[in-house]
């Protein structure tokens, strides 16, 4: 696609860049560096035999030409350069033996890196290699982003959170990462120490985000020779994250985004607040408080118990659901058992198995720990994503699925007539004259047909139990 606006740069695509040199280095392609250094960055490969490939270049490639229309070398090679071009490689073959002596000079003067691709490599070998360098790295992109988040969080769900996310974060960048309060003094702190200069620098950054009318959510710089970032924290009380790297990789503002996720979530005052309830009911039962008495407590409800199990296997996969959730309050079991507030939505979780209690009050809580247990036994046996507590007596004990295909079979042998004629002789307690005239039929009608039943569901319909089991069928055909 041609290029409209020459004055703006297209955004990099979505990968990692992969280095010349790593290119160079495949030594099936043979290719060979005449001129500029191996260090510059490889966004992509384009094949051109334009005379002018200006317009259809987005800035980063290696461009690769045979020079079929290379009348002036010193004109590509300028067009080359003002386009953005990292490299150039030149075929030689069919069209010369050579790479010019004018091109090579061209690239000289302009500092562009020149490759020489032999006449046994094809344009196509040059680009897949590039193209599977390209996805390596991103695999080990993602692979890094993936660890980094898992130390993230696991940071998170410690007895000091803050801290330790802290100290996650610098390590996981190889450098400083510095929490300030909302009057840009220095909270806590984690990693190498600061030059003079690039301390002050980070701070000054800082300062420029936050939550003030139009102010921007992240800025980043350098100083003291060192890469710079600062992100606004979520909740309003100006805290803003700082961070100070030796370099800056294209997954490092990913990791960095999560910890300023996690940790506006552990300084969020609404998280203080459950912390300070969940302690305080924790201390009251230690100190050996009634359960009565420390449930008071919490506020007045209801509140919603949830068993779990599932997850990825990982020790922070109970604090991802909590948050999915909507709650602090979690015990990672196992049972995964959690407290949700009041007004908080259960819905199933991919790769989790939920039981659900019935709001509670306080004083309720266990009886509905009980409850959430029951469920989630239920949702196992039915391999059901979610179960929640039914409040309707001994029915409630048995899936409606269950019970209405055990129904179906039960009654299957009975006709329709004989199935009415069971269902209101049952109701009236084996009343022969009653269900006679319920049902508009003489009581001969009724012993014939009852009599029908018992032989075609081999059932003895003396017996109450099975007088219990039909009727609970009936209910549910």
């Amino acid at each position: 696609m041609a290029r409209t606006d020459p004055g703006s740069a297209p955004p990099a695509p979505p990968v990692p860049p992969v280095p010349l040199a790593a290119l160079l280095a495949r030594r099936e392609l043979g290719l060979r560096l005449l001129t500029g250094t191996d260090e510059v960055a490889l966004h992509g490969v384009h094949t051109s035999e334009m005379a002018d490939p200006y317009p259809y270049l987005l800035g980063g490639e290696l461009l690769l030409t045979a020079g079929v229309q290379l009348a002036d070398p010193a004109r590509f090679v300028a067009r080359v350069v003002e386009a953005g071009a990292a490299a150039l490689g030149f075929g030689v073959t069919p069209v010369y033996d050579t790479v010019p002596a004018e091109l090579v000079e061209a690239c000289v003067r302009h500092g562009l890196p020149l490759v020489e691709v032999p006449p046994g490599t094809p344009f196509a070998a040059v680009a897949r290699a590039l193209w599977r360098l390209m996805a390596e790295a991103r695999l080990s992109e993602l692979r890094r982003v993936t660890e980094a988040q898992q130390s993230l969080a696991t940071a998170a769900a410690r007895p000091a959170p803050v801290p330790a996310v802290l100290h996650a974060l610098a390590s996981r960048l190889g450098g400083r990462a510095v929490l300030y309060g909302g009057d840009g003094a220095e909270w806590a702190a984690a990693g190498r120490e600061l030059p003079a200069e690039a301390a002050r620098a980070l701070a000054e950054l800082a300062g420029v985000v936050g939550p003030r009318p139009g102010g921007p959510a992240s800025a980043s710089g350098e100083g003291g020779g060192l890469r710079l970032a600062a992100y606004a924290l979520g909740g309003g009380d100006g805290l803003t994250l700082g961070v100070a790297t030796e370099r800056r990789d294209p997954g490092d503002h990913t990791v960095a985004g999560v910890a300023v996720v996690l940790l506006s979530l552990l300084t969020a005052p609404r998280r203080a607040t459950d912390v300070a309830v969940r302690d305080g009911v924790l201390t009251r039962l230690l100190l050996g408080a009634p359960a009565a008495e420390a449930a008071a407590v919490l506020s007045p409800g209801p509140w919603t118990v949830v068993h779990a199990r599932g997850g990825d296997g990982t020790p922070f996969a109970p604090a991802g659901l909590a948050a999915a959730l909507g709650t602090d309050l979690v015990d990672a079991g196992p049972p995964v058992r959690l407290l949700l507030p009041p007004d908080a939505p259960v819905t199933a979780q991919p790769g989790w198995t939920l039981g659900v209690s019935a709001p509670a009050e306080p004083s309720a809580l266990p009886a509905a720990d009980a409850q959430a247990g029951r469920a989630l036994r239920r949702a196992e046996a039915t391999r059901s994503a979610l179960v929640r507590h039914r409040a309707d007596g001994l029915a409630g004990l048995v899936d409606p699925a269950e019970a209405a295909a055990h129904a179906r079979v039960l009654l299957a042998p009975l006709g329709e007539a004989q199935a009415e004629t069971l269902r209101a002789w049952l109701s009236l307690h084996g009343s022969w004259d009653r269900t006679a005239a319920a049902l508009g039929v003489h009581r001969n009608t009724v012993r014939q047909r009852i009599a029908r039943c018992a032989v075609l569901l081999d059932r003895d319909l003396d017996d109450p139990d099975v007088r219990m089991e039909l009727w609970f069928a009936l209910g549910r055909k």
